[in-house]
């Protein structure tokens, strides 16, 4: 939900200020780009050097900006037009009071009343203050403004008072900013599963058999679900690739029997099942115990055909709408068409190999996709990425249809 998202982190003068170091780490490694804004009494409880290093951006305190020994300004409207949304953590009485008021006595309330987005705010104050009906008017207002609050939660305060007014924990606020931005989306509450990257089907310790494939598309695939809402599971072969996202629950395989048990274990709970991995076909009938040695200039090995993970889930599939892939080099449409039909599949995406710019290992893919109406939508040559949301618009339009 927050890869990819600019946040404007606002921090302002309360004990509270020390967590903001956790929360930025947790925003960074959650995708987002972060700047923060320092009002000059957070300064004394968090260090500007220790977010800027966090950040990877400047930490921004006033309007003035001295570089190299020339003056320059921070333009509030320019940091306001930047955020995707706008957090203010931990807000302080005195900083909120000024928010509900339209006081501007800094560079924060300045950018605050120069933003377009949303902006969200964690009260941070000592129990009395956070009861105060002064404060509670202050809450009222911004929310009736549009701003969202997220409340103070119950423990120990600053004072030695026991009750509400500690700001919520960074784990809690990335959490709450993931579930509002996943609102409305429109796999929010799905499960996909997509399998992933090749199979290797070991000859000995150290030889097996295997493709080309990297797993870049169903990585992007798996991406592009989690970022339209769905909690997705990645059954991944032996890939370089990485993905950070806790929407995302990586399952690493090496073999076609490892992947085909591991679709198995989680295809009940899945809604929607994307098969973009490259299976081996074949594997060694027989595996060597220990590396075997150059002998003889003839060497053969016996093949045995792996299990079909595709056409075993078409056979059991119920409520789940089941997309394979096809990579071919002749016949391609009627052959995509076959195995749509005999693998009991709701839609087949095909790549062709006489493509230029498609198939394995590439940053880019053209594709068709075929439903089961034979229903025949080709796609121009475009990033994987692109073809991942092409991929599951059309899922998405037959599952709404």
């Amino acid at each position: 939900m927050l890869g990819g998202k600019n946040i404007l982190l606002g921090i302002t003068g309360g004990i509270a200020a020390y967590k903001t170091t956790f929360l930025v780490r947790l925003l960074i490694k959650a995708g987002a780009n972060v700047k923060v804004i320092l009002t000059e009494s957070a300064s004394s409880f968090v260090s500007p050097l220790t977010l800027a290093t966090l950040s990877k951006n400047p930490v921004l305190t006033s309007f003035v900006k001295e570089e190299d020994n020339s003056i320059d300004w921070n333009n509030h409207v320019e940091l306001g037009l930047w955020a995707d949304l706008m957090l203010i953590a931990p807000a302080t009485a005195n900083t909120l009071s000024k928010m509900a008021n339209g006081t501007c006595d800094n560079l924060l309330l300045a950018v605050y009343l120069s933003a377009k987005c949303p902006v969200f705010f964690a009260p941070a104050m000592d129990l009395d203050m956070y009861k105060h009906k002064s404060t509670k008017v202050s809450f009222e207002k911004l929310q009736s403004y549009g701003n969202t609050m997220i409340a103070a939660t119950s423990g120990e305060l600053a004072s030695g008072l026991i009750g509400e007014g500690r700001m919520a924990e960074p784990e809690d606020i990335v959490s709450f900013l993931q579930d509002y931005l996943s609102k409305g989306l429109p796999l929010k509450g799905k499960q996909v599963m997509i399998t992933a990257g090749p199979t290797y089907e070991p000859i000995d310790p150290v030889r097996f058999i295997g493709n080309h494939s990297s797993g870049k598309m169903g990585y992007e695939l798996a991406k592009v679900s989690a970022n339209l809402g769905a909690k997705v599971v990645l059954i991944s072969g032996p890939s370089n690739l990485s993905i950070e996202n806790d929407d995302v629950t990586l399952i690493n395989v090496i073999s076609g029997e490892e992947m085909f048990q591991a679709a198995h274990d989680h295809f009940n709970d899945s809604d929607i099942v994307i098969c973009a991995a490259a299976v081996a076909d074949y594997r060694p009938k027989e595996v060597a115990g220990q590396k075997i040695k150059k002998k003889e200039d003839r060497f053969s090995i016996e093949l045995v055909k792996n299990k079909d993970i595709l056409l075993s889930l078409g056979e059991i599939k119920k409520k789940q709408f089941l997309v394979g892939f096809a990579l071919e080099t002749e016949n391609e449409i009627e052959n995509a068409k076959g195995k749509l039909k005999r693998k009991n599949l709701d839609a087949i995406v095909l790549n062709s190999m006489n493509d230029s710019g498609a198939g394995f290992g590439g940053d880019t893919n053209k594709i068709t996709f075929i439903d089961k109406n034979l229903q025949i939508k080709p796609f121009d040559l475009k990033t994987k990425e692109a073809v991942a949301f092409d991929i599951l618009n059309e899922i998405l339009e037959r599952l709404n249809a």
